[in-house]
Order: C-alpha cells, then structure tokens, then sequence
C-alpha cells in the first residue's frame, strides 16, 4: 500500500528551511521508536550506553546491585601548549630527502626523512567513574535497559520483588548537567550511596551540605599506547600550583523524600522514594595556546554557575528543556527502509541474527540515526571536534591516543554533518581548523621551508601540527604527511557549498584554504617528467614494492596527495569567482593546477596509487587515499569521468571488501559514489558484523558491537559517522552540480522514505519510493534560483523559490 506522507516545515534558524515527516507504514501503524535496548547490564565498555552533551560524556552500564556511570569531559587531554618551533634543523634535511629521491635510492629518502619528525600528539583522559550502590535485597526480574536515541535518554528498569526501580539519565546541553532521576513504585525502597573514582590522581570529599566533590589533575604527558610499556609512560607535574589540566565533578541531590547523610568521601539516601541527582564537570581549559596548569579557568567557579542556573527547576522542566534541544536537530531527518519481525528484538540480539544473514532494514536506519544521535552527542557548536573516541573513552593509554588522526579518521568523523542536516555540529572542527594554521604557520616554515600552513598525521587539542614519531623513532609510512590542512580545506568548501554563506566564506574559510593553497604551491616540485609533484609524498600507512623489491613509504607524486591539491586549487578557484577577488592568486593557481601531475591508470586496470606502476607492500590496505577524488572529492565519477571511474571501481575490487571498521565505511561511500548500490549495501551488511566485546575475543577484521559503537577493533567512532554518510550518499548525491535522487538504491530498500537530508547549494530533500521506483520528491531550497535534478538518467531544470517546496516525479 502506498506510503503517505505528511511535512510540516520547520524555520530554523536563517539559512535552512528543515523539514520533519511522518510516514505511515501502513493504516494505524507507526515506525518503531528509535531504541536500543537489551535484557541485561553491560559488562564491558562497548556494552555500555552513550550519553553526550557535546562537553560531557557518560557510558551508562546499567547494573543492578552497583550502577556505574563513566565520565569524560571533551577538554580533558594531557599536556599543554604545543611549541611548533621544535625541530629547527627539520628544513635542513628536505633538500637530502629530495636528492634521494630524484636518484632512485629510497632507502636513504626513508631513513633521512627521520629528521623531519617531532614529538608525539598528547592523550584525550578519563575523567572517572560514578557509582551508586543500592541497597537491593532480592532477585532481579523483567531486567530491561534502553536508550532512547531521538530523546538522548538512557533507562534501566527492574523488579526486586514487588517493588519496581526506574533509572532515568541524560546529559543536558541547555544546562550543562548529567541529570539522574531514581524512582521506587513503593514507598522508602529505595536506598544507595553515591561516590565517585578516577584513575588520574585525585581527591574525593564532600561538605556539609551533601555535596560529593572530586578534584585532580591531568598529567603533562601521556605516551601513545602502541609505544608499549616504556619508562614515564605517563608524567605529572608534581607541584601543586604547576602544569596539568586540573578538573573537578560536583554531584548534588537535587530531589529527594529520603533521609540524606554523607561521610568522607560518600553521599547516602535512605528511604526513599525517589531521588534526583544532577551532576556538574568542568576543567581549566583556557584555549589551545594557554597553560591549564597556571593559566586555566577555575573549574569549581564554572560549576557554581551551572547549579545556580538549575537551582530551583524541577526535574521535569530540566528534562523537557533536554529533549527539545535534542529534537530540535534529531528529528530534521527521518528515515524508513523497511522492517521485518526483528524489529522488535533486543539490539545485540538484532546483530547476531543479522550476521547469520537475516534481513533487518530497520537495523539499517537505526544504525544510520544512531550515527546522527552520536554526533549531536559528541560536537556542539562552541566546543572542540568529536575525536578517536568521540567523547567516550575509559582508557588512561587509549588506543592512538584517542587523539585527532588527520589522515581519514577526524575527517569522517563529519562526513555526515552537512548531508544530514547536522551542519551546526561541524562546526567546532571548522573553527579548530583555524587554530591549527596559527602552529601550521610555523610548522610550515621550520620543517619544510614553506609559507602558508600545514598539518601533518596527527593532531590533539593543542593543536600541533608537526610531523609527529619522536624525533625519528616513526616510521615515515604514518609520521611524515603534511597533507592534513589540504584535506580540512576541503571541509570548509564543503560547509560554504551547503549553506552558501558568502560572509563567512570570504572573512573565515578562504583566507584559510588559500593559506593551505600558498604551502601546496611551494611545497610542489618539478618531477621526472615535467609535472609538479610532491616530494617527499607518502600515501597514508601504506608501503610500496618497487621494481628491486623494496617495500619503501616515500616517494614522489602519490596520488593521494595530488588529488588532495587538484581538489583544494579547483575550490580556490571557485570560490575567487564567488568573492570576485585575489585574481592574481587565482592565475597562480591556475598556471600550478595545469602542471600537476595527472591521474595515471595502471597495468591492472586500477587507478595508480603511485607515481610508477609499482605493487603495493599490502594489497588490501585498509586506507584508499588514492581514491579521495572518487570520494569525499568530486573529481571524478560515473557520470563525468567513465574511464577513471572504472579505474576506481577496479581498485576497489583488488582491495577487497574487508577491512577494518572506518575502512568499511568509507568502501560504503565509494560504491555509492559508482552508483553501485547493491555493493554498498553489501558493504553496509559487512560494517554491521557483530563484534564480541569481551577482551579475548580476537577479530581480523572489523564491525560493530552490542552498543552499535565501531569496532575497529578496538572502538573507533569515525566507523560510526562513514557509515551514516554512506547511507545517506546512496539515498541522495550532489557532489555534480546536480540534486540526484535515489543514486544507488540498493534491492534490499525496495519501498521506503527519507526526508530532511540536504543537498549541496541549499536544498533540503524528501524521498519517498516503492518497488524501486521513485515515487515522488520535495525539494525545499533556501535560496531563489535554478537547479538540475536527476533521477537515474532523466534530467529536469526547476527554478525554485526560498521558503517554498517543489514537488517533483519521473
């Protein structure tokens, strides 16, 4: 039966026109709630519920006798301010690099390149962990926990006899608080002591006014966990008034019709009926360039504010507050794909049954709204990007240091944020981008003699931009590739092209991408054959096989960065002819952008990742960065460019469909992108492997855990965010100039909706299918003027107007 659709189109804000739909499945039935939900607590970390404010992180376990809730806070790193300034001999060493080179002898080029190298990125920490001890007397039965992804609330309910206890948690982005409520159908059953731990050093304590307060601070320096067990690991300043992050939590019990005591370092209710706990984080981050140790913010001065604002408010108005922000973006899009009886299965029930091959298109869409639901969790405009982990991490080593990896992983994390209608949450990596040119200025200078900015493999909050792997101790195959600034450039062009903001294109985005542009354009060189190319060039993590057998990371030309630089001048032009400035810039560019050295096919069929012919060390790498122009770029595509295309196509094939979790999610966008949807969704049923959570399970390859977080392994949350873009690139497309709907429609989705996804120049679209066939669109524009629409290989010309909706068919 034919779906109807009802909009009702909501203003937000001056730019975009949003819309929110509801479709009915069929006559008196409605789509399932958004809902992740199992039958018992989580015994590990990727078992755990998350909740997120943007600052604020919680995973939320869900026990019974001892609840456990752990605590991050998006600042919360180790270390300090970064001097770029830290290899003054680096430069030195490029004109040794280059000869090396350009004689052939790429051993040298590895080894020398060494010198180009500083010190390591520092580590996003955990703050700590609550808990709260019940006083339970019984067994435990119809046990049920559940996060509610379009409220952002997590519940855990039970029955211990004939009593029933309620947990309620979310954490508020309007008041800037973790708010608990705990509730007992009977009256005086409920009873607990509330305290909190943390593995940074720390003291507990607490007033007479109840209050548990936990202080410490964060250690100057934190080795990467793959660095092993090496001496000082991890570093404190041990003066009480020296450097190091200091940060503080403060829990209060709002509500209560209980007795309230407290002892040293604990917070106990007693008979009570229900009780209502906010807890308050902050931290003396100052900014990037200001010690935290002796320049900081107070943390306790920031917390007061917060409780001065919430004082007085019940906690259903603090809720209500909550979940209308959250709404306000969640429900800008919704998605309906199908469903079938696992629909009402727990959600790791659900994975298991799906790895054995059973059909759950509704696991699909709440993976995709899971996706969104993270981002809005982890990034909120004002604070710094969602990393590694997003905003979750128990580890005081965390894998790579859950810092900002810039050669993928923190550019997936925001893949999704513009497609669907997240544009808000991109921006504190849009703003970070600023503060990485003021080292990248530096870095540019004193490690490869060039003006401009750069950003090399890693970054953290400090916003370092040198090579990183300890002063040579990195092997040049991850540690040398400045390349970073070029990618994120491409990330402001990305967020003008959906909002069309010419102000904020002309006085933030370009003056920073020209500053990329100004370090490419020195950087490149004349190689062998009259092209300009890089050199030094790796292609991230991965090795060649040249023609003598040699496995080698640097050489010249790689296609990754070539297509990163024609990517970056092509928007620098485009975006002089917008502002309708800098022409003399512009025909530099223009002469560079002819000279660089074109895509090259190779002997198999496959788009060249080298600039030779050569064999790859490993065949199926998990990065494809020579495939950027493919995906996240526009240059090329089935519809423009045929032949590399194929090119693309067959790299992929040699690549293979595995991988780990982030390296599925991005297979998942370049098979859209060849509008080869069946694939994508293969490659979607292969990112939504169930992975065991338990630490001795061992996995070649990646997939998702019982929470729905990515398993690289181990967690990495940028799997999460490819994934939801990949689902939105096969259901909507507008890298070409061109609103094309429906692009890589798997069978699987044979009949559904999705609504609220944007397009690049400022449309918002609604969808809707059956059989396969598109049924009909809306097009919602901010702005007047034409646009093409395609749907497979008919196109039509609309001229839309701002504020109003087009329908359109074929």
């Amino acid at each position: 039966m034919k779906m109807q659709l009802h909009i009702r189109i909501l203003f937000l804000g001056i730019l975009l026109v949003q819309s929110f739909s509801i479709f009915a499945c069929k006559p008196g039935k409605f789509l399932p709630e958004r809902i992740l939900w199992y039958e018992k607590p989580a015994s590990y970390f990727e078992e755990a519920m998350p909740l997120g404010n943007g600052r604020i992180g919680a995973m939320v376990y869900g026990g019974v006798p001892s609840e456990r809730i752990l605590l991050n806070e998006e600042t919360l790193w180790a270390g300090g301010p970064v001097d770029p300034d830290m290899n003054p001999e680096a430069v030195e060493y490029l004109p040794r690099v280059r000869e090396a080179l350009f004689n052939g002898d790429y051993p040298l080029a590895d080894k020398t390149i060494r010198n180009m190298q500083g010190k390591f990125s520092e580590s996003f920490l955990p703050l700590g962990d609550m808990y709260i001890d019940f006083q339970h007397d019984g067994e435990t039965e119809e046990y049920q926990r559940d996060l509610n992804i379009r409220d952002a609330i997590a519940t855990t309910q039970y029955r211990i006899g004939a009593t029933t206890y309620i947990r309620e948690i979310f954490v508020s982005h309007p008041d800037q608080l973790l708010i608990l409520k705990l509730t007992a159908s009977e009256p005086e059953a409920l009873s607990f002591t509330l305290q909190c731990s943390s593995q940074l050093r720390h003291i507990t304590r607490t007033t007479p006014d109840n209050r548990l307060i936990l202080e410490g601070r964060a250690p100057v320096h934190a080795e990467p966990n793959y660095r092993g067990d090496v001496p000082n690991a991890i570093v404190y300043d041990d003066d009480p008034e020296g450097k190091g992050m200091k940060f503080q939590v403060e829990a209060r019990i709002l509500e209560t019709d209980g007795y309230l005591a407290h002892s040293d370092a604990a917070i106990t209710v007693e008979q009570a009926k229900n009780a209502v706990i906010a807890v308050a984080i902050a931290t003396s981050y100052n900014g990037f360039d200001k010690e935290p140790g002796t320049e900081g913010k107070n943390p306790g001065k920031q917390i007061n504010t917060w409780f001065e604002k919430a004082e007085g408010r019940s906690y259903t108005q603090l809720r209500k507050a909550h979940v209308q922000d959250f709404r306000r973006f969640f429900d800008r899009v919704a998605m309906f794909v199908g469903e079938t009886e696992q629909t009402d299965l727990p959600t790791d029930l659900r994975l298991k049954q799906y790895l054995e091959g059973e059909e759950d298109p509704d696991l699909e869409a709440l993976y995709f709204q899971f996706g969104r639901y993270l981002l809005i969790s982890c990034s909120r405009p004002g604070g710094i990007p969602a990393n590694l982990q997003g905003v979750w991490n128990p580890h005081m080593r965390p894998p790579w240091s859950s810092n900002y990896t810039t050669n993928i992983n923190v550019e997936m994390n925001y893949w999704p944020a513009e497609v669907c209608n997240l544009t808000e949450m991109h921006e504190p990596l849009l703003r970070f981008i600023g503060k990485l040119a003021t080292t990248g200025k530096v870095t540019a200078r004193t490690f490869f003699g060039c003006r401009g900015w750069c950003c090399n493999h890693n970054t953290d909050i400090w916003a370092m931009t040198n090579p990183v792997g300890d002063f040579g101790q990195g092997h040049p195959v991850w540690a040398n590739w400045p390349m970073a600034g070029t990618w994120f450039s491409l990330h402001l062009w990305e967020n003008y092209a959906f909002n069309r903001n010419d102000e904020w294109l002309k006085d933030y985005a370009y003056p920073l991408m020209k500053g990329a542009a100004r370090f490419c354009l020195d950087w490149l060189v004349e190689g062998p054959d009259g092209y300009l190319v890089t050199a030094p060039a790796t292609s991230p993590e991965n090795l060649y096989k040249n023609p003598e057998g040699y496995a080698g990371a640097v050489s010249i030309g790689t296609t990754a960065d070539m297509a990163l630089i024609k990517g970056l001048f092509q928007k620098i032009i485009i975006a002089g002819e917008v502002l309708q400035t800098d022409l003399d810039f512009q025909n530099e560019i223009k002469g560079a952008l002819d000279r660089l050295y074109p895509y090259q096919i190779g002997h198999k069929g496959n788009l060249q990742e080298w600039y030779y012919d050569w064999e790859d060390q490993h065949p199926q790498h998990r990065h494809m960065s020579h495939l950027i122009g493919l995906h996240p770029d526009n240059q090329i595509s089935p519809l423009t460019t045929p032949n590399l295309s194929e090119a693309c196509r067959r790299s992929l094939e040699l690549r293979g469909d595995s991988g780990t979790g982030w390296s599925k999610a991005w297979k998942i966008n370049m098979w859209a992108r060849l509008l080869d949807g069946n694939h994508a969704h293969k490659m979607l049923r292969t990112h939504l492997r169930y992975v065991d959570p338990s630490p001795k399970t061992q996995y070649s390859g990646g997939g998702t855990y019982p929470n729905l977080f990515d398993a690289h392994p181990p967690f990495q949350i940028d799997g999460n965010f490819g994934g939801t873009a990949g689902i939105a690139e096969m259901l909507l497309q507008s890298h070409n100039g061109e609103i094309h709907l429906l692009p890589a429609l798997p069978d699987a989705w044979a009949s559904g909706y999705v609504t609220g996804l944007r397009a690049r120049g400022g449309y918002t679209v609604d969808q809707e299918w059956e059989d396969g066939k598109l049924v009909e669109a809306l097009i919602h524009p901010d702005f007047d003027g034409e646009v093409k629409i395609r749907y497979r290989n008919q196109v039509k010309t609309l001229y839309l107007k701002s504020g109003t909706k087009q329908k359109t068919s074929f």
